[in-house]
């Protein structure tokens, strides 16, 4: 995850292949994406310019709906996304305002990813099963061009911005957002046997296919929180931390739903904490976490990484799901930082990354050594 203008210095400090950024701020509201920087959408040009400029594939993550209006003011995000599905002039600028991306997006050429809409598909999901058709959704009833003929359902919508990317970015790969808690069972947190976990990962498949067209990548997750944030300011239990059966359960199920889909998986916004700096003592923007340490870990070759690697996991993106959560750069602005261990977290920093450098380490010590080849 990075901010506008941010590619240069990433580059320098680690060899970093994508960087993503969301497009947000709702549809009708006072801040809509396309008012951002210069305005006029160009923020999209610049960010993919900056990104272009050093090598990399610039990500973007679509998150629109919840934050627009009327459902903005509703509390619950799963009815403030239902409530907006089935409004007919929030849809009718929802499209029009993917007509205005993906037509910048075309403009520039190259390849560019847009994650759309990650939490939605799961929270239509928990509500209405498996069948995304079952869920009403003002599509061809918008009058939007390009729409005429769909269904005005979930699956409609899927496939219209299917049908916006074809018409008019063909170079963008389209990312579909997995909630593995879709099902209406966390895996993560649920300690579900192997047969279940195969059970849920079909459904997950299931309600994919009926949306009845084909994104080009599945965008799946591990928490958008770190696990210490998650047990300090969410409440959460020993349950936050991920242990080895955690995580062997989570690519499992990803397997299935990368067999199932034949779509190739990108693990995205995984938290950045970690057990061994000093800098890492569960303060703001300073929380711990394990999935860094567990992913890039060189130990056994990268045998855990390889697990994922053979799951169909292509890519790996990292980033806080919370503002307020562990950065890989100074967003703090605390400089460097080594209170006290708390858990054993000895090492002490020598950058004023909030992470206390560790994950740029971990990716420049990967990179040295090869990354594994993809399957």
């Amino acid at each position: 995850m990075d901010d506008e203008g941010g590619a240069k210095a990433l580059a320098s400090s680690a060899p970093v292949k994508l960087r993503y950024h969301y497009l947000a701020g709702g549809i009708n509201t006072s801040n809509p994406w396309t008012t951002w920087g210069r305005g006029d959408g160009r923020f999209v040009d610049d960010y993919v310019a900056d990104s272009r400029a050093v090598g990399m594939v610039p990500v973007f993550t679509y998150y629109q709906l919840r934050q627009s209006l009327p459902g903005a003011n509703i509390g619950d995000e799963s009815e403030a996304i239902h409530r907006n599905l089935r409004d007919g002039a929030t849809m009718r600028a929802y499209f029009e305002d993917l007509r205005v991306l993906f037509g910048r997006l075309g403009d520039v050429g190259g390849p560019v990813v847009v994650h759309v809409e990650p939490d939605l598909w799961g929270y239509v999901q928990q509500r209405h099963g498996d069948d995304a058709a079952r869920t009403p959704a003002k599509v061809a009833e918008t009058d939007v061009d390009g729409l005429a003929g769909l269904r005005n359902d979930v699956a409609g919508l899927a496939q219209g911005i299917k049908r916006l990317r074809d018409e008019l970015a063909p170079n963008v790969i389209l990312g579909y957002g997995l909630s593995i808690w879709g099902t209406g069972k966390d895996i993560a947190i649920s300690n579900e046997p192997d047969g279940a976990v195969d059970d849920l990962a079909a459904r997950a498949v299931q309600f994919y296919r009926s949306l009845g067209t084909r994104f080009d990548v599945v965008f799946g997750e591990f928490n958008d929180r770190t696990s210490a944030y998650a047990q300090l300011r969410g409440g959460a239990g020993d349950e936050a931390w991920w242990d080895s059966a955690d995580f062997a359960r989570h690519a499992r199920f990803m397997k299935t739903v990368h067999q199932g889909t034949r779509r190739p998986l990108v693990m995205w916004q995984i938290p950045l904490g970690n057990t061994v700096m000093r800098s890492m003592d569960n303060t703001v923007r300073h929380y711990q976490d394990n999935r860094v340490q567990w992913l890039l870990s060189p130990a056994h070759q990268y045998r855990k990484l390889r697990t994922y690697r053979d799951a169909g996991v292509v890519a790996l993106l990292f980033g806080p799901g919370q503002g307020d959560d562990t950065h890989a750069g100074d967003d703090a602005r605390d400089g460097v930082t080594n209170p006290t261990p708390i858990t054993g977290n000895r090492r002490r920093a020598t950058v004023a990354d909030d992470d206390g450098g560790y994950f740029k380490t971990r990716v420049r010590a990967y990179a040295k050594r090869g990354s594994l080849k993809l399957r």
